[in-house]
């Protein structure tokens, strides 16, 4: 039985492996950068009433002395 060619293609140059390694590395960068921020923000949100009552406290102690 003759081999009639390669089931495998060509090898990549080296152009394309950076380019997919790039790309493969911004997915995950991207996305986890994405729920960094949100986290943040959300803990922000959350805390911003707790934040609020601090300063006023402060301010009022702040203004007796």
């Amino acid at each position: 039985m003759a081999q009639g060619g390669s089931t495998m293609g060509e090898e990549p140059t080296w152009a394309e492996l950076l380019l997919t390694f790039f790309l493969v590395a911004a997915v995950p960068t991207v996305l986890g950068g994405a729920a960094v921020v949100s986290l943040v923000g959300l803990t922000m949100w959350v805390t911003a009433p707790l934040r609020r009552r601090r300063r006023e406290r402060k301010d009022r102690a702040a203004r007796v002395r």
